[in-house]
């Protein structure tokens, strides 16, 4: 019940926040310039950016209302990924250019608070050393590995949906259909802790849950104006954010793991862009028109509506298969 009104409490402020700040952005002139090779994309030059905080800050303030450790974290690490985006759009938007952060700042950044949420994750008796292997009720016991690979997580994830964020609404509905798994995912591990007497763990779950619940219905308000056409976009400060996100609320349930499948999307994009840098270094040739896999499908003629619909079907079916996976669904 309470996860429902954070749902609609987020959706609420985001409708309502929305044209505030898409307003002030335009006094400001905080405007996006895209990238000069994207020529597709040339007339979005101009859109307000940094639109994130429009689900940025309920993700932030309602993990924080409903206060458990898992939450209080959840949002620390929302908030620091979306001050580092932050940074990076700023710096774009004052000399008026594609290039923020430098690559060595922007990793510094990424790596720093990954390395602190490693830590974290290490030493908390709910998350530990093991992570749960998807389609079983088994675990596998990582031992200290477990550090570097969270620090993997949090970076290959928010780079992720940074990658994916090319397109109107296209990070927002793969995100959007992220957190709806993550979401249902949790209200059954919570219900099951109630149910065993744990409450202590089901009060960290409820805590992720209620992270997922604002990250809907922020995502929820938000595309209602970043829809195609778009009239904000979130920039850095939005999609780092997101990833930080939907790391913690995969790496703090323990089930890492199914990133491969509600995630998908986003791995498809770090996927292409691999794929095609290595190609080119060794062959000097590229395997897609353009890179991420979206531009790609772009230059080959499909509209930016056609290709968020498909991204997100897909992505809404790799939830079910989560789903089934993390064992809340037979």
């Amino acid at each position: 019940m309470w996860a429902l009104g954070v749902v609609c409490f987020s959706f609420v402020f985001a409708l309502i926040f929305a044209p505030l700040l898409k307003k002030l952005l335009t006094r400001k002139k905080a405007e996006q310039t895209v990238l000069g090779y994207v020529k597709q994309h040339e007339a979005k030059t101009g859109t307000p950016t940094m639109g994130g905080w429009i689900f940025v800050i309920p993700a932030i303030v309602f993990p924080l209302i409903f206060y458990s450790t898992f939450s209080l974290v959840s949002a620390m690490a929302t908030l620091s990924y979306a001050v580092l985006g932050f940074l990076d759009d700023f710096i774009k938007i004052k000399f008026k250019r594609n290039l923020g952060l430098k690559p060595y700042q922007k990793i510094i950044g990424q790596v720093g608070a990954a390395i602190i949420l490693g830590f974290f994750c290490y030493n908390n008796p709910y998350i530990g050393t093991s992570i749960r292997l998807p389609f079983t009720t088994a675990s596998f016991d990582m031992t200290w590995v477990i550090i570097p690979f969270v620090m993997i997580v949090y970076i290959a994830m928010t780079n992720g949906v940074n990658l994916t964020d090319g397109l109107d609404g296209l990070a927002g509905y793969v995100s959007l259909a992220y957190f709806m798994t993550f979401g249902i995912m949790l209200y059954f591990y919570y219900a099951d802790a109630l149910a065993a007497g744990n409450e202590a763990y089901a009060k960290e779950l409820f805590g992720l849950l209620i992270t997922s619940a604002s990250f809907v219905g922020g995502l929820l308000g938000y595309l209602c104006h970043n829809s195609y056409p778009s009239s904000i976009m979130m920039g850095d400060t939005g999609s780092l954010a997101l990833g930080a996100g939907a790391a913690t609320v995969a790496v703090f349930s323990r089930q890492t793991l199914l990133i491969l499948f509600a995630g998908v999307m986003f791995v498809v994009s770090c996927v292409s862009v691999i794929v095609q840098v290595a190609v080119f270094k060794i062959k000097k040739k590229r395997v897609f028109l353009m890179a991420p896999l979206h531009h790609h499908f772009e230059l080959k003629g499909y509209k930016e509506s056609k290709i968020v619909s498909v991204y997100f079907a897909i992505s809404v079916v790799a939830g079910a298969i989560t789903l089934i996976a993390a064992g809340v669904i037979i």
